[in-house]
């Protein structure tokens, strides 16, 4: 049987938000992919096969016949544009920029915050730590953030699910699954974002990876 078109290169240990994010957004195309978990801690990024397929030598690596791409945004738009339904970004453009600005953000701010809530506390469970006080300022920036983007009464940041939604969630959900203080609206976004199947699809694929460990 041939392999898919596709080939999806994820972190063996399925703790990547990225990689995460690149496998939702090609979940949600509802197109059939071969996913190929490598092992970081073992270098497997590093050898000359994935260094002649990666340019940049990263997770998530993406390859669509003859055509190999890293960065998880970057995926996602590639996505978008060569199989155009289901959207996973907005269609109006200013919602679809702010989608992106999300991403980009999540992506390069709240260092504090991913240090201290790792994904660990998202895929394995709490830490009793309390947040420090850099940590403490991040979450409440991204609880800033969240709270002026999210409608009234919404599900979605922008009316219909977005990847950008996704993304949102998993850096809500190092507080809220860790217990952290979340206003309670905030809360909800993030654990009803959570049930979505491509996401639960993820966390399934973590517990598989995991099993007996």
């Amino acid at each position: 049987m041939p392999s898919p078109e596709l080939q999806l290169y994820v972190d063996a240990d399925f703790f990547s938000p990225y990689a995460f994010s690149a496998f939702v957004a090609v979940s949600e195309k509802g197109l059939p992919f071969e996913l190929r978990p490598l092992d970081l801690a073992a270098g497997e990024t590093l050898g000359a096969d994935f260094a002649a397929l990666s340019l940049t030598r990263r997770i998530p690596t993406l390859v669509h016949s003859d055509f190999a791409l890293s960065e998880s945004s970057a995926i996602a738009e590639y996505l978008d544009e060569v199989f155009p339904a289901p959207q996973i970004f907005p269609r109006e453009p200013r919602a679809r920029a702010r989608a992106r600005q999300v991403q980009a953000w999540l992506r390069t701010d709240l260092l504090p915050l991913r240090q201290e809530r790792s994904t660990e506390v998202v895929f394995v469970g709490p830490t009793a730590t309390p947040l420090g006080e850099k940590a403490r300022a991040a979450a409440d920036r991204l609880l800033a953030v969240t709270e002026a983007l999210l409608p009234p009464g919404g599900r979605h940041l922008f009316g219909e699910w977005s990847i950008a939604d996704a993304d949102l969630a998993l850096m809500l959900n190092r507080l809220v699954l860790n217990g952290d203080a979340v206003p309670e609206r905030i809360a909800d976004y993030a654990r009803d974002q959570w049930q979505r199947p491509s996401i639960q699809q993820w966390v399934e694929r973590f517990r598989q990876a995991h099993a007996g460990g």
